[in-house]
């Protein structure tokens, strides 16, 4: 009789995963500065696969060229965004003389308002702020050299994604080859379905947060535009381009465009754009999320904000934008690897794996009667 395949025992297991995760995570924060760009660069290659594929195989232009214009569409794209947003910012610097007297004028409501409310002279609210104004700029030279230093950095780590991009598009065969020469033979397949799920998955992933992003910007566009806003393009985009942060975007959206409308349009203003922002947050997490974007992944909403909240903490803000993606390919992963499945069950909303659950159930049930 063959012998049989010792079983460890559980907490044996768990010891063992618990090293591993931790092993893990102190590689990903080891390896920031490499693998988040990197990461990022496999995203866009997989948007742009189809791009850089049509250019090599129906123009005909050589691999390396089909990827260069492919990432130079990616980057007129950005640039298009980039100018919307810079043209209104430019239209709000233009009028800062009545922005100015705009913001003195609510200043001075809000001062009056403490003072009534809370009976603090205006005086003393004064000398707080004086005090606040002094400390701000005896440390500008360090703000001055921290911005610098954080807009450096950032332009170097957009140049490493635009560079991973083109090389993981440049050498995507050798890459899947690699990854399927790794397992046996009798894996090839389940490794071929895995790769061509993460793919198509994250493909529609990215495209749908797109699209979300593009209907969030009309609803707050004409949301604000009946409101009578004076910047309601710009404070379109500000919500639009926040939101693809989930859960935690929402909050700073509502946070700038309160603030601007403040000091353009008076309190009045300000009251029904937050209620604007707060209602297109509900229309899209309740109806444009799952149709669009939800229906991709297959996330439940706890796996998905405990991902976000653990990838802020591990990588910050690009850890939140990253963290769904990530899941949704471990999800893949998982859900393929016989051993695996409860997790991938775990990761799931429930929904489908009940529904292939009652599917193998009820042959059982028809024998039975």
């Amino acid at each position: 009789m063959p012998a049989k395949t010792p079983v460890h025992p559980f907490y044996e297991r768990l010891s063992l995963v618990l090293i591993g995760l931790l092993s893990l995570g102190y590689i990903v924060i080891q390896g920031k500065d490499v693998l988040d760009p990197l990461i990022f660069g496999f995203l866009f290659a997989i948007l742009l696969y189809p791009v850089a594929r049509f250019v090599e195989k129906i123009i005909r232009l050589p691999r390396a060229v089909a990827c260069l214009i492919a990432i130079l569409l990616l980057i007129t794209f950005v640039g298009g965004i980039l100018y919307a947003v810079g043209s209104q910012i430019s239209n709000l610097a233009s009028d800062w003389p009545q922005l100015k007297g705009q913001v003195h004028q609510s200043l001075g409501d809000l001062r009056e308002w403490i003072r009534s409310a809370f009976h603090i002279t205006a005086s003393k609210q004064m000398t707080y702020v004086n005090n606040t104004t002094k400390k701000i700029m005896a440390s500008g030279a360090d703000v001055l050299g921290t911005t610098f230093g954080a807009v450096s950095s950032l332009m170097l780590f957009y140049t490493f994604i635009l560079i991973f991009t083109f090389f993981i598009l440049l050498y995507r065969k050798l890459l899947i080859h690699f990854i399927v020469w790794v397992f046996s033979d009798d894996y090839e397949p389940i490794v071929h379905d895995i790769v061509e799920n993460i793919q198509s998955i994250l493909r529609q992933y990215i495209l749908g947060l797109l699209l979300e992003m593009f209907v969030v910007a009309c609803l707050a566009c004409t949301a604000f535009w009946i409101i009578g806003i004076q910047y309601a393009v710009l404070l379109g985009l500000i919500v639009a381009l926040f939101n693809l942060i989930p859960y935690l975007g929402i909050f700073t959206a509502l946070l700038l465009s309160s603030l601007i409308t403040f000091a353009t349009g008076g309190i009045q203003h300000t009251a029904w754009v937050a209620v604007s922002i707060i209602g297109i947050h509900a229309v899209d997490s309740n109806i444009l999320l799952p149709t669009i974007v939800g229906s991709k992944v297959k996330l439940n909403a706890l796996i998905t904000f405990l991902g976000i909240i653990l990838g802020e903490m591990i990588w910050g803000l690009s850890g939140m934008f990253l963290s769904i993606p990530i899941m949704a390919i471990f999800k893949i992963i998982f859900d393929r690897v016989q051993s695996l499945k409860p997790w991938g069950y775990l990761l799931g909303n429930g929904v489908e794996e009940d529904k292939s659950t009652m599917k193998k159930m009820k042959p059982a049930r028809a024998d039975k009667t």
